[in-house]
């Protein structure tokens, strides 16, 4: 299982934001997941996307981040 993800949508412009943001700070490449199609993920994640998520201890952090936010997050 990769340690990272980011939870977003088909065609969201604000995920290929987070996607830049994540890129400009060399972060780690996360695994995509698409909510569009799966109900559970709808419920949770609907309205919060993109949203990254640390696999290790189930931390999230929510869009908007910038780059600052991203280094804080991961210490």
């Amino acid at each position: 299982m990769p340690r990272y993800v980011l939870y977003q949508r088909d065609d969201c412009h604000l995920c290929d934001q987070a996607l830049a943001v994540l890129a400009s700070i060399r972060f780690p490449e996360p695994e995509s997941v698409f909510i569009d199609d799966d109900v559970a993920l709808e419920d949770t994640y609907g309205t919060r996307v993109p949203v990254l998520r640390d696999n290790r201890d189930g931390r999230e952090l929510d869009w908007p981040f910038d780059a600052g936010q991203v280094q804080a997050w991961m210490r």
